[in-house]
């Protein structure tokens, strides 16, 4: 292991935070244009590949947890898992060349099965990140809850950094975004961290933990359902949770469609989708600095209904926007309200359930919050977002480029539409005690619920 000095920590693990995030950025927005290709053919079993990022989150972050704490070092667990992760996202790019270039159909059954295996590893290490930086910042002396938001911020930034180069990197005349290079470059991205996280200080582990599985499995959060608030917050979570992956599924192959219109083919914006959803992760860095304002002003439930109003706007805004300066405007506010759509609600929701739940159930009771949106919310929402709207809509057979656009506009209307009923419904359900949606004053309780919720921000 590397020994540095306290006052490189930061710039180290802000790096390693860069580059967890670039390797996701690499391919989950820009994905959908390569596998909706003609080349390809798979734009029906796009969802697929979004759904499976929230189903292996139900059980994969939990069992490797249990090892990290248990049996090997975090920092040695997060490079194994980046070692199989990019192996299998290697394999992936691997297979999809090795088929086009013999004339033959990228099989679905192949491709999805490298693909899962590859995200399977790759999820937990978004705690693992966080675990090892905790501990490191931890041992350094390290006031963690105002030192780490910082750090988190740099994963923002490689996610976006990986975002551009695979949109204006050109291999033989091919943007990465259009071509399989793209899980190349993110096996590549893999690789790298996986030697860079062995250079970190190590994590301890606890061979003699006595505690239940169940314990371990976060399980005993569960016992938050048996309160009627809660239970309601929990199920409002799930349902929100349903928007989160859509835009990430569709949204670049919706504005790639362009292309394909004669009245917005050649436009820059058409022919650079993944530069223009990468606003979206800008806007999201910069409104975690708005939360405290807000939360202060309007208390929680407030901040929680701006959050999913956002959503109205974001689908809203994608169904009424066009590529052309005269309706790409509409598109840019999409990404601008992303931020508030995402980071407004995953903020003021871990703050909500910190102020339920005691020391001992706060660590499961925020992974009961994401299993809720991250796990079962977007894994339901990008099934049904591709099987019924999507795929019958937009990718049905016979359709021309007009009518499919006219698709693509329908399903964000919907996807709209779906959002603004559950926040009427949570407007009307949900009612908070005046003491906890009261507004917030403690800025330290303000920071613990950013960095609870930038654990699985982009």
């Amino acid at each position: 292991m590397i020994k540095s000095s306290s006052n490189l920590l930061k710039p180290r693990l802000s790096a390693l935070g860069f580059l967890e995030f670039a390797v996701w950025g690499a391919y989950l927005v820009s994905m959908g244009l390569f596998l909706g290709s003609k080349a390809v053919g798979l734009g029906d079993y796009v969802f697929w590949f979004y759904t499976v990022q929230g189903l292996v989150s139900l059980f994969m972050p939990a069992i490797i947890g249990i090892l990290a704490d248990r049996y090997i070092p975090a920092q040695k667990m997060f490079s194994i898992c980046h070692v199989l992760a990019g192996a299998f996202m290697g394999a992936t790019g691997w297979y999809a060349m090795s088929a086009l270039n013999a004339g033959e159909p990228v099989k679905f059954s192949v491709i999805f099965t490298l693909y899962t295996v590859s995200v399977a590893f790759f999820m937990p290490t978004i705690g693992l990140n966080n675990s090892v930086a905790f501990n490191a910042l931890t041992k350094a002396g390290q006031d963690t809850v105002k030192a780490f938001p910082p750090i988190r911020t740099w994963g923002t930034i490689g996610f976006i950094c990986a975002e551009l180069v695979v949109n204006f990197v050109q291999i033989d005349g091919v943007d990465l975004q259009n071509s399989y290079t793209q899980f190349f470059f993110s096996a590549l991205l893999s690789f790298i961290l996986a030697a860079y996280a062995l250079t970190m200080p190590d994590c301890p582990v606890n061979r003699d933990s006595k505690g239940s599985l169940a314990d371990s499995l976060g399980l005993t959060a569960f016992k938050l359902f048996r309160k009627k608030e809660m239970a309601i917050f929990f199920i409002f979570s799930m349902l929100l949770g349903v928007s989160l992956q859509i835009t990430n599924s569709y949204g670049s192959m919706f504005i790639s469609h362009f292309n394909d219109v004669a009245e917005y083919a050649g436009g820059f914006f058409a022919k650079n989708p993944t530069f223009l959803i990468s606003i979206s992760q800008c806007s999201e860095a910069l409104c975690i600095l708005l939360i405290p304002f807000f939360l202060k002003r309007f208390g929680i439930k407030g901040v929680m209904l701006m959050a999913m109003f956002a959503w109205v706007l974001r689908f809203g805004f994608f169904g009424l926007g066009n590529t052309n300066p005269s309706g790409v405007w509409l598109l840019i506010l999409s990404c601008i309200v992303y931020g508030v759509a995402f980071d407004f609600f995953n903020v003021s929701g871990g703050l909500y359930v910190d102020s339920k739940t005691t020391p001992q159930l706060r660590s499961s009771a925020q992974g009961l919050f994401m299993i809720m949106t991250n796990g079962i919310g977007a894994s339901l929402g990008t099934l049904i977002a591709g099987s019924c709207v999507v795929n019958k809509l937009v990718l049905a057979p016979g359709l021309d480029a007009e009518q499919q656009l006219g698709g693509w506009r329908e399903s964000w209307f919907i996807f709209a539409g779906y959002a603004l009923l559950v926040a009427v419904l949570f407007f009307l359900i949900f009612h908070p005690s005046k003491e906890e949606n009261a507004p917030v004053a403690d800025a330290e309780n303000i920071d613990r619920a950013e960095d609870d919720s930038l654990l699985e921000s982009k």
